[in-house]
């Protein structure tokens, strides 16, 4: 048995879940976590669909939040919503994973990291990128110095429609007060840029809106050593294609399709082969069980989540000015 804060877990036995939001990706991961071995899923909440199966639903949030019988809770509702859910599940003891961005107020996201600090409580993001092989692969070369000196890192993103399809139900995904691929997919690439290279500074940024959430947006960041991430969003006509791309004195490296990485040098652009679990939302439920239980993992935390928050609302407040 370890004891963490309010928090105490014995490692013999399966974690108790409780699930907030079954949306595209509350009900997805709401799946795996039925059938994975170290989780008991007890209750599950969304005010407009019921869990699907045996798993117990409620349509009350709070009372996956109050449950005394629940050890960690993982939260996928609306971003505004994840700050009140967060904090009295940290407070009343339970581990907390919770879907990005983080928060959309800064002082929610501030709150998060404040309250997870001062009850020491397990908290970790889901950021596609935080256990994904070719992310791995990148900062193992950029630790052994095989990319040389970092000159500069590419986000480039590109959709045919916003919001996707898997996502078209989910209404707050289109609208400028939640949504917008800033927060839900240039959040991933920022976070992982945070992780490799240190916090970013935005020194310009650029949105342009539709009707409701952003249809382009530009910026130029910093790392605190001085290296540029320039950061390329678009809706417009074309492939759906997202890009991050290092590049470095002796070698660079660029992940697409959420984990194909390509290698960099005078001869073109070759292919990695990648050993190991790609990663996914299987993988990082399991670091999430290892993070429960008092071990390492690969996982963002609160405090990662808040770096990356404040550099994408950064865009939508300069824009509001």
């Amino acid at each position: 048995m370890f004891v963490r804060g309010s928090l105490v877990c014995v490692n013999q036995h399966v974690i108790r879940l409780g699930v907030v939001g079954l949306g595209a990706m509350g009900s997805e991961m709401l799946s795996i976590a039925v059938d994975h071995p170290e989780f008991d899923v007890v209750l599950a909440a969304d005010p407009a669909r019921p869990a699907p199966g045996s798993v117990p639903y409620t349509p009350d949030a709070w009372r996956v939040i109050d449950h005394p019988g629940i050890e960690a809770v993982y939260i996928a509702s609306p971003p505004s919503t994840h700050a009140a859910y967060a904090v009295q599940a940290m407070r009343a003891g339970k581990a907390v994973f919770c879907e990005k961005p983080l928060a959309v107020d800064l002082d929610d996201g501030a709150e998060m990291v404040a309250v997870a600090a001062d009850v020491d409580a397990v908290n970790a993001l889901n950021f596609v990128l935080s256990d994904r092989a070719a992310a791995i692969e990148v900062g193992r070369a950029l630790r052994a110095g095989e990319a040389g000196t970092v000159l500069g890192v590419d986000v480039q993103l590109l959709f045919p429609q916003w919001p996707r399809l898997f996502q078209r139900e989910a209404g707050w995904v289109a609208g400028r007060q939640q949504g917008g691929f800033l927060r839900e997919v240039a959040s991933h690439f920022l976070f992982l840029s945070d992780r490799l290279l240190g916090p970013l500074t935005p020194s310009h940024t650029q949105v342009t809106y539709g009707a409701a959430a952003e249809t382009g947006a530009s910026g130029l960041l910093a790392t605190a050593g001085g290296v540029p991430v320039r950061v390329s969003g678009q809706v417009a006509a074309g492939p759906e294609s997202y890009e991050w791309t290092l590049y470095g004195s002796q070698a660079s490296y660029r992940i697409t399709e959420w984990g194909r990485l390509f290698k960099g040098g005078e001869s073109g652009w070759r292919e990695v082969t990648l050993d190991g679990t790609r990663g996914d939302e299987q993988t990082r439920l399991t670091e999430f069980a290892s993070a429960v239980r008092g071990k390492p993992t690969t996982l963002a935390d609160f405090a990662a989540g808040l770096r990356v928050q404040r550099v994408i609302e950064s865009f939508h407040s300069r824009a509001a000015n």
